[in-house]
């Protein structure tokens, strides 16, 4: 969403989302009414004051972004939609602004999860600019990338990476190797590679995209900050705990200093530094930052936020390691219920807070309610996620089962766990070798000696081919 920021009100509002003033200075109301003078709310007024329905249909885009920027989906959908009825109303179906409608209002879906809605928007999109751009132009790369995303996040990875691929070689020969677009496409392959478990490949592609952005922006500039963040949760996922820390803390130096120190980016990577203080037992370093991150989303969009329950999640599994269950359970269940209520019952997010539930009763040998929590979860990725969701949960339901003596159940559920995780992951990835280990355990049990060995033998090889025990791609909003 490329829009033409010449109004100096609008600038303000442009502050006011990257946290230079403060909402509580410039409220969000106040900077819409200000910025966009309607005589009436788009939303509902004449719009036949409006003599230009094309700058009718920008400001209303614009007002959307707005919203957007500050996660107002609802808000967001609806002024997105109105200003794709106007130009394609006013300009015909297949203009360049009839596509950025297109995407924007994906983004929105997307960013909620919904991906079944978000795909085809996307597509048309795609459809759009490859029959005006032509197919190397580096406007067609966003979209091919957008796609990518859709894809990337539903473990689509054989689909995401195609796309990816190709975003990045239109923008290698449009734009040049040293091109801010192609370090950002650079960046989106190593969190695939990262994802897919290809840690090595991940790094040596984040260091390339980091180069590039080092050279072009300067050492310290956000987006250096967030693939210094980005390198050091592959760091992290290695192992490399020593070598993780380094760039988490120069890019939380960074964020400080450009963003200021109640930035949401700034909230992103003190998870980060919490998880790695988490991964080494150190529990007393971890919660000061997973505490900071959750008081910087509760000031920034109130406590009934997708992002605030994340918080609140991930500080309620330090509790739980911790075996401080009377401090994880109302925070796991708080996290759920604002889950729910903005997403609705049926969303990724929640099911895997529903298994984490499940988790914190097995832990405490409540099976009847942890079962309840493992099943329910269980039941939203196979609705919602079909086989590309479903891996974790038959896991940790097979474990209960397996330590309730139940092992019929718990082998079918393993046997079940390696087929959607083959087709999801392919062969070689960690959470196949987890899930193979746990699967040998429960055979090893049962006395079925050969089979067990041969299912160690498996993840022994995932484990070498892999040779060490997420970065989010990024959404272009163009």
């Amino acid at each position: 969403m490329n829009h033409n920021n010449t109004n100096m009100v609008l600038a303000m509002v442009i502050f006011v989302i990257s946290g230079v003033i403060t909402p509580a200075v410039f409220s969000a109301d106040q900077s819409m009414q200000v910025a966009f003078p309607f005589r009436q709310d788009p939303a509902i007024g004449d719009t036949a004051l409006w003599p230009d329905r094309a700058d009718l249909a920008n400001t209303l885009d614009q007002r959307a972004h707005f919203y957007w920027s500050r996660r107002q989906y609802p808000q967001a959908e609806m002024f997105y939609k109105q200003a794709l009825k106007l130009r394609q109303e006013t300009l015909g179906p297949k203009h360049p602004d009839v596509a950025s409608s297109f995407n924007s209002l994906a983004v929105v879906y997307h960013d909620q999860h919904k991906y079944a809605q978000a795909e085809p928007l996307y597509k048309q999109a795609l459809t759009i600019r490859q029959k005006i751009l032509g197919p190397e132009h580096p406007d067609l790369a966003s979209s091919l990338n957008n796609l990518a995303v859709v894809y990337h996040d539903q473990h689509k990875y054989a689909q995401a990476e195609a796309l990816y691929k190709r975003a990045a070689a239109i923008r290698e020969k449009a734009l040049g190797p040293d091109d801010l677009d192609f370090a950002a496409s650079l960046n989106d392959l190593a969190g695939l590679c990262d994802d897919r478990g290809k840690r090595e490949q991940a790094e040596a592609l984040f260091e390339r995209a980091l180069a590039i952005r080092q050279r072009a922006l300067g050492p310290d500039h956000p987006d250096v900050a967030a693939t210094l963040r980005d390198l050091g949760w592959v760091y992290l996922r290695q192992g490399k705990y020593a070598q993780a820390e380094s760039p988490c803390r120069r890019a939380l130096a960074i964020q400080e200093k450009c963003l200021g120190p109640d930035h949401p980016d700034v909230a992103t990577n003190l998870d980060v530094l919490g998880e790695l203080y988490r991964r080494q037992i150190k529990y007393s370093q971890a919660e000061p930052f997973f505490s900071r991150a959750l008081a910087i989303r509760e000031k920034a969009f109130g406590p009934e936020h997708v992002d605030v329950a994340k918080d609140v999640c991930i500080l309620a599994k330090l509790y739980h390691r911790q075996g401080l269950y009377s401090q994880a359970e109302p925070l796991y269940k708080r996290a759920v219920a604002v889950t729910e209520k903005i997403n609705g019952p049926q969303n990724r997010d929640l099911a895997y807070m529903l298994n984490d539930l499940g988790e914190l009763f097995h832990d405490q040998g409540k099976y009847a309610e942890a079962e309840l929590f493992y099943k329910r979860a269980l039941s939203i990725r196979e609705k919602q996620f079909r086989s590309t969701e479903v891996i974790a949960s038959p896991n940790d339901l097979a474990g209960l089962y397996d330590y309730q003596g139940k092992y019929a159940q718990s082998e079918a559920l393993y046997r079940r766990a390696l087929a959607t995780g083959e087709k999801a992951f392919g062969t070689v990835h960690p959470d196949m070798a987890i899930t193979l280990e746990n699967y040998a355990e429960l055979l090893d049990k049962r006395n079925r000696l050969s089979e067990a060995r041969s299912l160690k033998a498996r993840a022994q090889v995932i484990r070498a081919k892999l040779r060490r025990p997420a970065a989010r791609a990024r959404i272009e909003t163009q």
